[in-house]
Order: C-alpha cells, then structure tokens, then sequence
C-alpha cells in the first residue's frame, strides 16, 4: 500500500509539473501570436455637425501597418481584403506603413485597391518620412497613383449628396513639418470635421487650435495611432518608448471640447514582432447625426 501511494504522488507531481511547463511556453509563446490576433472595434457615436441629410458615416480607420519583416506583403493582401469586406463609406489611414520613405513609397505601389463609397485618405508618419525630404513627394503621388487622397497639412472637402464633411490631416509631428494652426483655419466650427494625426502627441495643442472664426472645438473626431497600444504593456503600462512620446494619450477613446478621439492600437510591430496586452486592431466607426 505505501508503494502504491508513493507511485500515486510522484504521478501528481509529473502531471503538475508538465502543467507548469505547459503554462511557461504558452507565456513565452503569446507575445508572438498577439500580433495575429487581429480584431474589429465597432462603435457607434453621434455627432450634432454630420449634416442630418447625410444621416450616417460608416468610417474604417487603420493605423501602423509597418509592412516589412514582420508584416509580410501577403498579410497586407488579406488586410485589405478584411478592410473592403466593411463595406466602408470612407477608409482613413493612419501612417506608418513601412519601416522607411522608401518602403513606404513601395507599400503605395503595390498594396491592393482600398474600396470605400465615397473615399479613402491617409496621413504619414514618423517611418514614412525618413530621408530624403525628397521622398514627400514621391511618396504623395504614389498614394494618388493609389487611388488615396494624401492628407499633409491639408483639408479635403467631401461632397455627400448636398453637404459637404471635411477631412484635416497634418504632417508627422516628430519627422515633418506639422502645420496644425493653418490647417484648423480651413474650417469652422460647425462643420463636421475628422482629424488625422499620426501622432497623438499634438492632441492637446489640437483642442486649444482654432478655427477660421476664431472659436475652439474645430474638430469632432481625431484618430490618432503611432503608440501601437504600448505595443508591450504590463499592468496596464506601457513598456516601449514609443508610447510614452504622447503624454496623456496613448491608448483608446478619449472625449474633449465635444470632439471624439481614437489613439489606435495599430496592426503592425516595430523593433520586434510581438504584443503584450495590445491587440493589434482595425476601426469601425459609425457616425450617426444625433445630438
């Protein structure tokens, strides 16, 4: 009888110790499957400026695909594929779609066709505007060639029917040449308004901007993305630098000034091919007139 309690025990701890074996690999394991694990954030909000006769926005926004390495052409395809499947009214990128200018250049060249309704922009980042200050430009038109209408300092008017919205992007904040002030003098505070940063570091010099009138509260909706969620968190802090480059902003929606604002998770890596507690995530964003 006592050596078959003994038999008993050491089973027990066998099968305990293969337990904990089995929980340590799936603990080194999961920060490289996390990047895979890809998913959809719906949310619906309201706004007073969307014009009624317009009704509703059905929006995708996409941030730091960061192609390369990490992020094959291949995984590129089948993000598109999963973008256009929305059905989207308008898609907005976020910036950051290589690693360099010139990959960034590439990605414009041979990425698949975005199809939304109406259309689809995007803003650059810090990794789109390596050197040569040169590839701004080539980068631009190949977004053009693509289709994309690109949102450096600039503002696009968008005719929906018989009223218009408008779509405010600015150049990267660390690498390019942000010009906030002159592009929230393009609009008024009654239009409805989505603003692009690739950084949310400027979020709070955004609210304080004003408009052509003189008046805040310029925008209704930032989206914002470049922190990657802490890309790796613990405790539900960030670890990498990048996200700690802006300040209070850094993960999810936040509301001011009667403005939404969405600092993306992202889809891609940088430095290394995994995620902590920051699943990768595309946006659907529906805007419904309502106050």
């Amino acid at each position: 009888m006592g050596y078959r309690g003994r038999h008993k025990a050491r089973s027990r701890y066998r099968v305990i110790f293969i337990l904990l074996c089995c929980v340590a690999a799936l603990m080194v394991a999961y920060p490289f499957l996390e990047p895979f694990l890809l998913e959809t954030e719906s949310v619906t909000l309201t706004s007073a400026d969307l014009p009624a006769n317009i009704g509703q926005l059905k929006i995708v926004y996409v941030s730091d695909i960061h192609q390369g390495a990490f992020f094959s052409e291949g995984r590129v395809r089948n993000l598109v594929t999963r973008i256009n499947s929305l059905n989207p009214d308008i898609i907005l990128l976020g910036g950051d779609y290589a690693n360099t200018s010139e990959e960034a250049i590439d990605f414009f060249r041979k990425a698949p066709s975005f199809h939304a309704r109406y259309l689809t922009a995007a803003v650059v980042g810090n990794h789109d505007r390596t050197a040569p200050e040169s590839n701004l430009e080539a980068l631009t038109q190949a977004m053009y060639d693509a289709g994309i209408v690109p949102l450096v300092n600039t503002v696009s008017r968008l005719k929906i029917g018989t009223d218009y919205i408008y779509l405010a992007g600015i150049d990267d904040v660390d690498n390019g040449w942000p010009d906030l002030e002159g592009v929230a003098a393009q609009v008024a505070r009654e239009d409805y308004v989505i603003f692009l940063s690739h950084s949310p570091a400027i979020l709070s010099k955004a609210l304080e901007a004003r408009d052509r009138n003189g008046n805040k509260s310029w925008f209704d909706l930032a989206l914002c993305g470049h922190t990657h969620g802490g890309q790796v968190t613990l405790l539900g802090q960030p670890i990498l630098e990048s996200a700690r480059t802006s300040g209070r902003y850094w993960r999810g929606w936040y509301e001011a000034n009667r403005a939404y604002m969405l600092v993306s998770n992202g889809v891609g890596t940088s430095v290394a091919p995994v995620r902590l507690f920051a699943q990768p995530q595309i946006h659907l964003i529906t805007v419904r007139h309502g106050n």
